[in-house]
């Protein structure tokens, strides 16, 4: 643990926090699928349909690899009607491409056959696709639908443990954890922010602990090096 471990540290303020953290990373790209929904892609199939392709795929891939299947098939009725191999070639940087191409297939098909070709927005109805998780639900429904929805990534989970507002666990854990901690109004900004913060700031190795700007709040947990 680090020496700032045993500093005395003020109460987490949220609010205050986010609003540093909004400032600190204005100069970077935004995350993928609020980028997304900024260019027009904002539809739940559309939003959802990218979740799926940036599984395990860094934003740089998977948001040009999104653009260039919705601007092929921007709704499920268009992009029902492609092969799974007519999928997987305009997805074809992302990791797991050819199972991606399978499920966003068979995710059009559905939401054509049962919901008329619109999805409705509901967490069980999405998360009853295959690959669909509770992030890619809980993401899509809060950037699509407006839905007061947490949706923990990898950097989200790893930011808030560090600082010490939750305790290291799965993404399910820290889903549950922020769920009784973190004000409502804050559960769709906390992907927006932390994803690309945990990017460029809060790197995993070797955090950028010097210009941080939320350093006063942050308890550290298991920074024992830093920039």
């Amino acid at each position: 643990m680090s020496r700032a471990n045993s500093q005395i540290k003020p109460p987490f303020n949220i609010p205050v926090m986010f609003k540093h953290i909004e400032q600190a990373i204005a100069p970077f790209a935004e995350a993928a699928m609020f980028d997304l929904k900024r260019r027009g892609y904002h539809s739940l199939f559309q939003q959802l349909v990218a979740c799926i392709i940036s599984i395990r795929t860094r934003d740089e891939v998977s948001l040009p690899e999104s653009i260039r299947l919705l601007d092929v098939a921007p709704d499920a009725e268009t992009m029902s009607r492609l092969s799974a191999e007519e999928i997987d070639a305009l997805i074809n940087k992302s990791t797991f491409h050819e199972s991606k191409a399978r499920q966003i297939r068979d995710i059009a098909i559905r939401t054509v056959e049962e919901f008329d070709g619109d999805l409705p927005c509901d967490f069980d109805v999405l998360t009853s696709f295959t690959g669909v998780g509770p992030k890619c639900a809980n993401l899509a429904l809060s950037v699509a639908c407006g839905a007061a929805e947490i949706a923990v990534d990898v950097h989200v989970n790893r930011v808030t443990t560090r600082w010490g507002y939750i305790s290291a666990g799965s993404a399910e854990h820290a889903r549950r954890q922020l769920e009784t901690k973190l004000p409502k109004p804050y559960w769709v900004e906390i992907n927006r922010l932390l994803v690309p913060f945990g990017k460029h700031v809060c790197t995993g190795y070797l955090p950028k602990c010097s210009t941080c700007p939320v350093l006063e709040y942050c308890r550290q947990v298991e920074v024992h090096a830093h920039r």
